[in-house]
């Protein structure tokens, strides 16, 4: 390891670094990168007074450093006793060494200068940064200009105290803001590039989009077909309806600030590229590359070892069902979004043995995380499982629930198809359609023409919306329609108005995420208004763009139905989506990641308007905002504090809904506030790349 002597750098006369100061050239040699960022990792030591530089190119850890450099401690003594010494360093008021980063930011942020960070879960006090901000500044080349980042929320209201004169600052979201490059999802594919400077512009072109393609535009809408990689000119969210389909079609995405003036430069639109997204890079990665085999490598249907793997639908006679009597094996009769749903009621009442599998689960060097969360149920750090469980059930009974609601099985909405002899006409002639496309590989959305001079791809269109049309207008049978209006009339009295919901067994599923394919109507109040809500949510299954994308995956338009979810529609003050992880370091087991929008979840998933960002820490506890989004307003401390109880409940109905026993699997969330409750609306799979 190599580190810069500790004569060089003591906080005395002695001599330290050319002109005893850390210039650029310096901490270029020193810095090492993670997210493009150069970083150089400090450490004081109060009692030696000495300000140590850490070679950072390693990723040498601060502790490891502090033990190995500093107090000549063995890795294994160190291994053994790591949560007692990591307390020391980050939470001891008494602290011997004050713990921080140096990250070097360039000119997308307006001029080379360093800022100055200690881990999210460092509880330094105001006195505490103030002192270790003037310490760092005093060894630092004058000519670079310093600014000191918070690194959490409390932090941000510690510095918000103290003159700016005094102590210049950055927010995290400040720096989100001029991000050149995000990757959203790492990966490698080889396409045509396709760049559309507005959405207008895509709309207008006649060529649709294929398999092959990498599409560049400002933002990318949510409707567009599969395609090889997406790069998105502006800032978006990961968690929006098209980003979180991309990362279950597993293909590169990323945020290329200047990426369309970059591809003008190189000539590069319309042609075959090499298009590349690493987690931790600097940059996405463009270069001409030779075109597939015929140009069109990519698209053709899912070979039968590729194809994703459904749940045959149970079409046996099944009534209309409430929420809280569902479960996780419903999903055949009622559609994934339903079990999970119905599974998740049941949980919040009930409770689960599973609650504390994420935290029981072995982080090497530590036996388990148990202490961590006895810390944030507010329990001794010895607290036992039992008292553990108790104290987190009484936790989410508290702060969560789901808004009741019935879902419609798969068995009426056939009952309604087979009530039509044109719907059954029309869906027949869609399948036939679809099983000779497939044969001759032109059911993948592509231009190949037939005999008539018409696409493949556009006769499936035209079957599609033949269907869609059908659905909408043919009159819902009358013991269907009693059903309906009795269940309604049961189960949902007393609420103002409703939200249909679709939940098909052809969705949230590996390698397929259908995030935002099937439709959704929300203020319905009223039977006809419910029945033609229903039955918008029963032609989404039919949509041109569903049914090619289901087809490339290999999935039969035989093998998908849709139950509807009609549900109490609640009054919410905020909305959002969070993931149980985060999607932009895989390798982050502590933080939790929300989206919000001060007016609607649907702002989130969409992708209209960008959203706050924060990452919650279900570990040692606090949270950051990464992004103000669009609304350019920070939310009050009582939202934030009840966001930080939502995400780490997500770490306990993830362990709930963990496949396996090692409760990795992060889940999907969406939710709104009404007061001082959370009410969870979805959950599901969050398939990541990784």
């Amino acid at each position: 390891m190599r580190t810069i002597p500790s004569d060089r750098i003591a906080a005395t006369t002695r001599p330290r670094l050319a002109d005893g100061r850390l210039d650029l050239r310096e901490f270029s040699r020193l810095a090492g990168a993670v997210g493009g960022y150069p970083y150089v990792k400090v450490v004081f030591d109060r009692e030696e007074s000495v300000l140590h530089f850490i070679d950072s190119a390693d990723g040498t850890l601060h502790v490891r450093y502090i033990a190995g450099q500093i107090l000549g401690l063995p890795l294994d003594e160190l291994a053994r006793g790591l949560d007692a010494f990591n307390d020391d360093v980050y939470r001891n008021p008494e602290r011997r060494f004050y713990l921080g980063t140096l990250a070097r930011h360039g000119r997308e942020a307006g001029g080379d200068f360093l800022s100055l960070e200690t881990v999210d879960v460092d509880t330094m006090s105001q006195d505490m940064l103030r002192f270790f901000y003037h310490r760092v500044r005093a060894h630092i080349d004058p000519a670079v200009p310093l600014v000191l980042k918070p690194a959490n929320h409390r932090q941000e209201g510690y510095i918000a105290r103290i003159p700016e004169a005094e102590i210049p600052r950055v927010l995290s979201h400040e720096l989100y803001s001029t991000a050149a490059f995000v990757p959203l999802a790492a990966g490698e594919a080889r396409g045509r590039l396709r760049v559309f400077r507005s959405e207008e512009e895509y709309r207008a072109d006649p060529e649709p989009l294929e398999w092959q393609d990498i599409v560049v535009m400002p933002r990318v809408p949510e409707d567009i077909p599969r395609v090889s990689g997406i790069i998105h000119a502006e800032h978006t969210t990961p968690l929006s309806h098209i980003n979180v389909m991309a990362t279950g079609w597993r293909i590169p995405n990323a945020v290329g600030i200047g990426a369309l003036d970059r591809i003008e430069r190189a000539g590069l639109a319309g042609r075959w590229v090499r298009y590349r997204v690493d987690a931790d890079g600097e940059d996405l990665v463009l270069e001409a590359a030779e075109p597939g085999t015929g140009g069109r490598e990519s698209t053709r249907p899912a070979t039968p070892d590729e194809r994703v793997a459904v749940e045959l639908p149970d079409l046996a006679p099944t009534p209309i069902t409430p929420l809280s009597e569902l479960r996780t094996g419903d999903g055949a009769r009622f559609g994934t979004k339903a079990a999970g749903l119905g599974e998740l009621t049941h949980l919040l009442e009930h409770g689960s043995p599973r609650w504390l599998g994420f935290y029981r689960v072995p982080r090497p060097p530590r036996e388990n995380l148990l202490r961590y969360l006895a810390r944030q149920l507010d329990l001794p750090e010895d607290a036992d499982e039992t008292e553990l469980g108790s104290a987190a059930q009484r936790l989410v009974k508290e702060h969560v629930q789901v808004p009741r609601g019935i879902v419609l099985p798969f068995s009426l909405q056939q009952r309604f198809l087979d009530s039509s002899p044109r719907l059954r006409d029309a869906l027949a002639r869609l399948d036939r359609t679809l099983r000779d496309g497939s044969a001759d590989g032109a059911a993948d959305g592509s231009a190949d023409a037939t005999a008539d001079g018409t696409s493949e791809a556009d006769r499936i269109r035209e079957h599609c919306l033949d269907v869609q049309r059908l659905v909408r207008t043919t009159p819902v049978p009358a013991p269907v329609r009693t059903e309906i209006e009795r269940a309604v009339d049961r189960h949902l009295y007393g609420s103002p108005a409703q939200v249909v919901r679709s939940s098909s067994n052809a969705e949230d599923l590996p390698g397929f995420s259908a995030a935002g394919l099937y439709e959704s109507v929300a203020d319905v109040s009223g039977t006809e208004a419910v029945l033609d809500a229903v039955r918008e949510v029963w032609a989404s299954l039919f949509s041109p763009r569903a049914v090619l994308l289901r087809s490339q995956a290999g999935i039969p338009l035989e093998h998908c139905r849709m139950g509807v979810i009609v549900q109490e529609q609640v009054g919410a003050t905020v909305g959002g989506v969070l993931v149980s992880c985060n999607p932009l370091s895989p390798q982050d087991f502590r933080n939790v990641y929300l989206n919000i929008s001060p007016r609607s979840v649907t702002d989130v998933v969409t992708g209209r308007g960008a959203p706050i960002q924060y990452l919650c820490n279900t570990l040692e506890g606090g949270s950051r905002t990464v992004s103000l989004g669009t609304t350019g307003t920070d939310l009050d401390a009582g939202t934030k504090e009840l966001l930080r109880r939502l995400a780490l409940i997500s770490r306990l109905v993830q362990a709930h809904f963990a496949p396996d026993e090692t409760y990795g699997a992060p889940v999907d969330i969406e939710w709104a506030i009404a007061g001082d409750r959370v009410d969870l609306l979805q959950v599901r799979p969050f398939r990541t790349t990784g």
